[in-house]
């Protein structure tokens, strides 16, 4: 997720806060990995920096004065190019569990006992979604779904690679 981006197209939708684009941002794309102030407000600092967005009015708040923030044209033009412009179809071709395998394998351990963990680790997670997808909103159902998916993948792969592991072993330890 590029916050920045995102936090741009909350203002186009209309002009905010730091606080309410914090919560927004939470409350839509945060899920198990909410902004910080810090994040948020360090953000909104290079954004006008950049000339994306201006602070149309300063007021009083119980801390520091509250700003109000409005995207410009050119924060607007980016947001648009974003929107229309498709995520770089990227396979994870050096992950995690390939590299654990891979050391795991050249340096005579127990591979499949790895793939075990990993499974159970996978499926419980899945039953997590799962709990999630039921109980939640539109917004919740369709991130645990991409979640779910994502995972579903990875067990295949499990399966897949547990299956090849001797052949591997063999290629690994040249």
């Amino acid at each position: 997720m590029t916050v920045p981006l995102t936090l741009l197209g909350l203002l186009e939708r209309e002009p905010s806060h730091g606080y309410d684009l914090k919560r927004d941002y939470d409350a839509l794309f945060g899920r198990g990995k909410p902004l910080s102030f810090g994040q948020v407000y360090a953000t909104l600092g290079r954004l006008a920096r950049d000339g994306k967005v201006v602070v149309s009015e300063v007021g009083p708040g119980e801390g520091p004065d509250r700003k109000r923030y409005v995207i410009t044209d050119a924060g607007a033009t980016e947001v648009d190019t974003w929107l229309t412009e498709p995520v770089e179809p990227e396979p994870h071709l050096q992950t995690t569990l390939f590299a654990k395998v891979t050391l795991a394998l050249m340096l005579g351990r127990p591979a499949e006992e790895y793939l075990d963990t990993q499974r159970a680790a996978h499926l419980r997670r899945m039953r997590e979604l799962t709990e999630i997808k039921r109980g939640g909103a539109l917004v919740d159902a369709l991130l645990a779904d991409h979640g779910l998916f994502h995972l579903e993948a990875d067990l295949r792969w499990i399966e897949l690679t547990a299956a090849r592991l001797d052949a591997l072993a063999k290629e690994v330890r040249r």
